[in-house]
């Protein structure tokens, strides 16, 4: 079983596809690693030699993945908060922080619905 940067890549899939398991890496830089460590795409991640894993790994230094990544992009979040700037205070209210609507939609950020009743009428 192949182990890349803390994360065990999936057996019986091609190693290109593999390789975007790994937080950080997507098909692009899959590609990109693959080609720097000259072992074919096309290969299983189980037919993988040591030497090819180490070439991989090699190759997959310049890249700052899983750990170090989610580190930095949650200081990210954390100094836009901090500042007070727009973006912070919609990451604070777990509100959408790219532009999109709240009116409709925006569930995901939002969450599941908060029924609001309609007031009884006084007579």
């Amino acid at each position: 079983m192949a182990r890349l940067a803390g994360v065990d890549l999936p057996r019986e899939k091609r190693i290109e596809a593999g390789l975007t398991y790994i937080y950080g890496i997507g098909l692009t830089s899959s590609q990109k690693i693959l080609k720097e460590a000259g072992v074919n795409p096309d290969t299983r991640v189980k037919d993988l030699t040591d030497d090819e894993v180490a070439a991989i790994r090699k190759a997959m230094d310049g890249y700052k993945v899983e750990g170090d990544l989610r580190r930095e992009v949650a200081l990210n979040i954390k100094r836009l908060t901090e500042i007070g700037c727009y973006r912070g205070i919609r990451h604070r209210k777990g509100l959408p922080v790219r532009g999109q609507r709240t009116k409709t939609n925006a569930r995901t950020r939002k969450g599941p619905r908060k029924l609001v009743s309609k007031a009884k009428k006084a007579e």
